[in-house]
């Protein structure tokens, strides 16, 4: 289990106050070269519209005008013989897959905007605050897109059968080695463009940022020798139709009402019919409780299994079962070892962080980078996990506020925390439900280190009892509800023509 503490990253709490200069720099990654181009990746299933291809029109190739193939080839002659070190930089930095890079850049955008509200402030669309729910779907919407994209591009890719401008076009300075996949339309191009409109869509405020890295990627590619001019305007109606579906998904996905500005939601739920002494927010100034009804927003897997399968009711409070657990709690706060401080410190992904689902995407990058995946399998990859979380957090509030279980510093105030303690209810534990459906998929993927990673989700659970702010009841029932979720998401795996 000790291997797997090289991915912690450091995370710099970050001031608002701007765009690319308060974000952490990224991390160097090698040159894509993967070991299979998943040449049959445009007959793979998609997440959302299987009617993509009635709605996007790729022009032909072979109907390019001279004056149009002449410039491209001049333009590409012309930017590889007098490629600068800063654009060399710039395309090294992008060679390392465009997926991954946009992955990386939305995690920071969620580092960045991981700051509770003030108390009191209206929530403000374009100032979003990215707890671990919100960071859950972003990084399903963006890594959906990408995936959807990607199998579009990879279609028209091998009806045209278009060469890279390296292997068809003498003069060209290219920066990287050849590749066997077809350069029309762009893949980079679609993946910039797809990765720009998505994440500009949930961090307005950043617009400007994003579009100088879509222009960034794009451009690399050029300066890299390895697509024309023409292959990067092929990929425009791929990422235009892609990002319609999904953000057309994301306006009716009921997001819009996971919170409740009324404070309603106890009368909704009947909370106290279902148990005696519930849940308080202990913050002192008072906190509206987050996202109340993040439990009712749809599901991207299928919601009658998940809800077929959701957790049942804890025990009751005065049942010697619930005491035992709560002095659990007290014995660990009591006497608290340097080991769990540091489990507990590790997987925290509190404030100014990735947040859980972001620590699980940085783990998946690493396990991606080392087995060499195309940007098609990556992005299958990513949508696959990314699902998974957003449905374990939807899971997990659910019984958060279905049944509004106090957290253990309520009931016992002499219990003191390593971390801070949530503005939700205690069961379950969000930690182990992300966790476990995360992991759960990328044992899946990467069988080789299946066990590896159901180590790694389980300590993220116990790292919660470890902080004093869960008990192992909310630890176990949200490990089997994210395992639920994750077996859901390798049935939709084995069905979608990729294997």
């Amino acid at each position: 289990m000790k291997t797997y503490y090289n991915y912690i990253s450091i995370i710099i709490f970050i001031a608002l106050v701007g765009c690319e200069n308060d974000l952490p720099e990224i991390k160097q990654l090698p040159v894509l070269e993967p070991e299979n181009v998943d040449t049959d990746a445009g007959n793979w299933q998609t997440v959302l519209d299987e009617d993509y291809f009635s709605s996007i029109f790729i022009q032909n190739p072979n109907d390019f005008t001279d004056d149009e193939l002449n410039n491209e080839v001049d333009e590409l002659i012309n930017l590889t013989q007098n490629r600068t070190s800063a654009q060399e930089e710039k395309a090294r930095f992008w060679s390392a897959g465009g997926v991954l890079r946009w992955n990386q850049i939305a995690r920071d955008l969620v580092a960045k905007y991981n700051v509770p509200p003030v108390i009191g402030a209206a929530p403000d669309p374009q100032h979003p605050f990215t707890n671990p729910p919100f960071a859950a779907r972003a990084y399903a919407l963006l890594s959906v897109a990408q995936h959807d994209a990607l199998i579009a591009t990879w279609h028209y890719k091998y009806e045209f059968m278009r060469e890279e401008p390296g292997k068809r076009i003498s003069g060209i300075n290219t920066l990287f080695p050849a590749n066997e996949l077809p350069s029309y339309p762009s893949e980079q191009a679609v993946i910039a463009q797809t990765s720009y409109e998505i994440l500009a869509y949930l961090f307005p405020k950043e617009k400007d940022f994003l579009a100088e890295k879509m222009k960034e990627h794009i451009n690399s590619t050029l300066w890299s020798g390895k697509t024309g001019r023409l292959d990067i305007m092929a990929g425009n109606s791929i990422s235009t139709v892609v990002v319609e579906a999904v953000i057309d998904y994301s306006k009716n996905d009921r997001m819009n009402q996971s919170n409740d500005p009324n404070d309603e939601h106890l009368t909704y739920f009947n909370i106290p019919s279902r148990i005696d002494a519930p849940w308080e927010c202990i913050e002192l100034p008072l906190r509206q409780p987050m996202l109340p009804f993040y439990g009712l927003v749809k599901t991207w897997y299928d919601s009658t299994s998940i809800f077929q399968n959701a957790p049942e009711a804890p025990p009751s409070i005065d049942s010697e079962e619930f005491q035992e657990d709560l002095r659990n709690v007290r014995e660990i706060s009591d006497n608290r070892t340097r080991e769990q401080w540091r489990i507990s410190d590790f997987w925290a992904d509190g404030g100014g962080t990735y947040t859980p689902p972001g620590h699980w995407n940085q783990i998946a990058e690493d396990l991606i980078v080392e087995a060499k995946w195309s940007e098609v399998k990556t992005a299958r990859a990513y949508s696959l996990m990314n699902r998974a979380m957003m449905d374990a957090g939807i899971i997990s509030w659910w019984a958060k506020y279905y049944y509004y279980l106090p957290r253990p510093a309520q009931l016992d105030p002499e219990i003191t925390v390593a971390t801070g303690i949530p503005n939700f209810p205690s069961y379950t534990s969000g930690h182990s439900t992300f966790a476990a459906a995360a992991g759960t998929v990328l044992g899946h993927l990467f069988p080789p280190k299946k066990q590896e990673l159901r180590d790694m989700y389980i300590e993220a659970g116990i790292s919660r009892i470890y902080g004093g702010i869960h008990y192992n009841v909310d630890n176990i029932a949200g490990r089997e509800s994210g395992e639920h979720v994750g077996q859901l998401a390798i049935d939709w795996a084995t069905m979608d023509s990729s294997d």
